[in-house]
């Protein structure tokens, strides 16, 4: 009996996304969130305000970009259409309790992206460039001597930025503008082609540079539409929280989804969206300017909580709260759940509440597309020489035009896949590496107390 193309990416992506890789995600995430005493929540206040102030050394420290660049260059490659169209595909296939594991996987998750982002930075090279190079192939060689896991990670990481990082993000465009404006999907698909090139062309510095203009614009312009609807309803809000955490252990479909789908979908889209624990972003973090890698590792922190925490949780509560969710075919849902961000939006804010998705979208999806390039090009770099990253270059942009024009659900399994394959060498590196995290912590909390002291003297003084 033949069996299609699609099935057989569709089987694959259920034994990657099984319960094995399910449990070291999460695991990985608990198990550094104890080691390191629950940090993200002791330091978060900490690592916000490191975020968003601007240290008078960055001019000084090694590396390419800045603290708040690198982490905008990370938050263009996650703040995509996993914010919007990823959470309605978490709704849709596991119920909306897979909101609340969305959440889980996050908190656990600031532990781990800040995990990552410090052995990034300490295990940091420089290459022919004079450019900066990082990310879990080379603390997996470097940290434990593991050619062939940094290998893996490199190649599951190139292919992966052409899912999670190009098709995903140009189809999701595509599809939006041809059902909001008929525009034919080609022609975005070569739009898009076009201004990625000239983004391209300019390397890490260049898109530093656009992402710290580009990223911080589109998501204000995104949140407070979501917070206009949530505060004109504030009493829906309640009732929408009810909701979530009676689904989120759910063992029937009553409610739209079991627990089981609920825990997959829900950690799966939560790692599409906010990236901890895929080794995508320590990528960025490596080339940021800081004195030590405990420094940009809280900043990196940040990241998963403003992604997931803050920008899923409004598409979520929006989603919910309008339950335009409620009785979906399961042979719709490829097609709807492009659409049901805006729609919820739209139910709410009538005229104009699709055009803010639609526009967020784009903007989402393009910043999403210019960071993911970056990722994939390291990781071809690592494998292959940083001279010829021109091919990919090249591969990438001709990749957004057919991404454009392709099946959605066969592009959004293929992404899920490599997502999960990319995944696992980076925990395993965590996991035997977690003791150079644990040691790198505590260097920098002593360097902390020892600037508060100066502060407190200057004060004083």
């Amino acid at each position: 009996m033949f069996v299609s193309f699609a099935a057989i990416v569709e089987s694959i992506n259920n034994i990657v996304w099984g319960p094995a890789t399910l449990l070291l995600i999460v695991g990985t995430g608990i198990f550094l969130t104890i080691r390191l005493g629950f940090l993200q929540v002791r330091d978060l206040p900490y690592a916000l305000k490191l975020t968003f102030s601007r240290s008078k050394k960055d001019s000084r420290d090694k590396g390419d970009i800045s603290h708040f660049q690198s982490l905008m260059t990370a938050m263009a490659a996650t703040l995509g259409i996993g914010n919007m169209t990823g959470v309605a595909s978490a709704i849709l296939l596991g119920g909306i309790g897979a909101l609340f594991w969305m959440w889980v996987a996050a908190f656990f998750g600031m532990a781990t992206k800040y995990g990552e982002a410090i052995l990034a930075v300490k295990y940091r090279v420089v290459n022919h460039k004079g450019e900066i190079s990082g990310g879990p192939m080379y603390y997996i060689e470097k940290g434990l001597g593991w050619k062939w896991l940094a290998v893996l990670f490199a190649l599951f990481g190139f292919l992966a930025s052409f899912g999670i990082g190009n098709m995903t993000q140009s189809n999701t465009v595509s599809n939006s503008l041809a059902d909001n404006f008929g525009i034919n999907p080609w022609i975005t698909g070569f739009v898009l082609m076009l201004v990625t090139a000239l983004v391209l062309l300019g390397g890490i510095k260049g898109i530093g540079r656009v992402t710290a203009i580009f990223v911080p614009f589109m998501a204000l312009f995104y949140i407070l539409g979501g917070l206009i609807i949530i505060v004109t309803n504030i009493t829906l809000v309640p009732q929408a929280f009810a909701i979530i955490f009676e689904a989120a252990f759910n063992t029937d479909a009553a409610l739209g989804g079991t627990i089981g789908l609920a825990i997959r979908y829900g950690i799966a889209r939560g790692v599409f969206s906010n990236e901890a624990g895929l080794g995508s972003a320590p990528i960025a973090a490596a080339a940021a300017k800081t004195d030590y890698p405990g420094r940009q590792a809280l900043v990196s922190m940040t990241g998963t909580f403003l992604d997931t925490m803050i920008v899923c949780t409004i598409t979520g509560l929006t989603i919910v709260m309008s339950q335009l969710y409620v009785g979906v075919p399961d042979d719709e849902i490829g097609n709807v759940q492009s659409l049901l961000t805006g729609q919820a939006f739209e139910h709410f804010l009538p005229g104009y509440g699709n055009y803010i998705v639609v526009f967020a979208i784009l903007l989402f999806a393009y910043s999403t597309i210019i960071g993911w390039s970056y990722y994939g090009e390291k990781c071809f770099g690592y494998l292959f020489g940083d001279k010829n990253t021109i091919i990919y270059k090249a591969v990438f942009v001709a990749i957004v035009f057919v991404g454009a024009g392709t099946k959605s659900d066969i592009v959004w399994n293929i992404a899920d896949i490599f997502n999960g394959l990319m995944a696992i060498p980076n925990l395993i590196g965590l996991l035997f590496l977690s003791g150079v995290i644990v040691s790198e912590t505590k260097k920098f909390r002593e360097v902390r107390k020892q600037e508060k002291i100066e502060e407190k003297q200057q004060k004083a003084s």
